[in-house]
């Protein structure tokens, strides 16, 4: 059985995290509403959809949790993303390492501050 994840964030600057998620992670633009005042996009790569809703004054703060999450992205060759990752000139906030659990994996952070950990498939 395949299972995807999707997941929402909330950045107060909406272009620097579509910017971020598109040309550092490689993921698509699958639906833009800031034209049309919004301020939501989602983005895809493979079975994995980000959901980023632009942070407010308040409004729906229902919605709104505070950051304090560490985003995983399995990928089937780590050390091919993270050059990558370096040929966009993002910085690699922890270098590729092998971890006490028998993962290889690096960190980003997002423009929001949000913890993405690139790590490869196990098995």
């Amino acid at each position: 059985m395949t299972t995807t994840v999707r997941f929402e964030i909330f950045p107060s600057d909406l272009d620097a995290t579509v910017d971020f998620w598109v040309r550092v992670l490689r993921f698509d633009l699958v639906t833009d509403r800031r034209a049309q005042g919004e301020d939501y996009v989602a983005l895809r790569r493979g079975h994995a959809m980000v959901g980023a809703l632009r942070r407010g004054d308040g409004q729906d703060a229902w919605r709104r949790p505070p950051t304090g999450v560490e985003i995983v992205l399995e990928v089937d060759d780590v050390a091919d993303e993270l050059a990558r990752v370096r040929a966009t000139q993002w910085p690699v906030a922890d270098a590729l390492a092998l971890r006490p659990w028998g993962l290889w994996d690096f960190r980003l952070l997002d423009p929001s501050g949000y913890y993405v950990r690139v790590t490869h498939r196990p098995g």
